[in-house]
């Protein structure tokens, strides 16, 4: 029997409970076990299909667990390997679908990505468009941020402003899962490791 995925609306709590993700029928990871609330963070490792993935889409309700019990309170922003904008619109624009105005002005700041939002996002160069992608969950203003590899295709800067970003999130009492295979600074997270 698969297992369930529960979503609400209330402000801030993951629970895992024995959550097991088969894929292609072959187990990738099981047994897991994870609670999280405000102000905390979880760094997901392991190497190539061993489900990292996998995990955050469990979290954000994409993918159901194949056993167990994954229950999120709270809203929910997933960065994944697609940014989720409109290539054809100026940036400012594609955000704004995201986000009230007001917030994806202050996104697009935080991300020091102002200067862009007059330009299509099909133009911008890879670390632009990963760093618009996240400013399209910032802008989102959701309680859990779930960032697969969020440092691809960033430089250094760029990483320390992700890292800020995270820090003020988990500061106003947001949580975070990240999945990387790059080293980021995400003091006191839980470490998960699959495979």
């Amino acid at each position: 029997m698969a297992g369930q995925a529960t979503f609400t609306d209330r402000h801030g709590a993951l629970a895992l409970t024995g959550v097991a993700c088969t894929r292609g029928g072959r187990t990738l990871f099981e047994g897991l076990d994870l609670a999280l609330g405000a102000g905390q963070a979880v760094l997901v490792t392991g190497p190539n299909g061993a489900g990292k993935s996998s995990l955050l889409r469990i979290v954000a309700g994409l993918l159901a667990p194949s056993h167990g019990q994954a229950r999120c309170e709270g809203g929910v922003a997933l960065l994944d390997e697609r940014h989720a904008l409109d290539p054809e619109r100026r940036l400012c624009d594609a955000l704004g679908f995201w986000a009230r105005l007001d917030a994806g002005e202050a996104a697009l700041t935080a991300l020091a990505l102002d200067r862009l939002a007059a330009v299509p996002v099909r133009l911008l160069s890879t670390g632009q468009r990963r760093r618009a992608a996240l400013a399209r969950i910032v802008a989102g203003d959701a309680w859990l941020w779930l960032l697969d590899e969020p440092a691809n295709g960033l430089d250094a800067p760029g990483l320390a402003l992700v890292e800020a970003l995270i820090a003020g999130h988990r500061a106003a009492g947001g949580a975070v899962m990240v999945a990387t295979h790059l080293p980021m600074a995400l003091p006191g997270a839980t470490a998960v490791r699959l495979g």
